[in-house]
């Protein structure tokens, strides 16, 4: 059972790290300079749907694994 429960944790440790680095950053300015993106009347809006699900979704994925990380510490100790 540890073993089955280290093995989610692992996995929901990475499937929650490319959620995090999937996200755009707060800070729109330098990262529109750096990759080269213009924001104009189509377009502003799409970006924003996609990270308030990348956002939701995290928010989950982290209870989870926290939730997880507990109940693991709880069986070994």
């Amino acid at each position: 059972m540890e073993i089955a429960l280290g093995i989610v944790i692992s996995i929901l440790a990475v499937i929650l790290i490319a959620c995090v680095l999937l996200q755009s950053g707060k800070d729109k300015r330098l990262s529109g300079t750096i990759a080269g993106a213009a924001e104009n009347f189509f377009t502003k809006g799409k970006g924003h749907a996609k990270d308030k699900i990348l956002s939701r979704i995290t928010t989950v994925l982290s209870f989870v694994f926290a939730v997880l990380v507990v109940v693991m510490y709880i069986m070994v100790a």
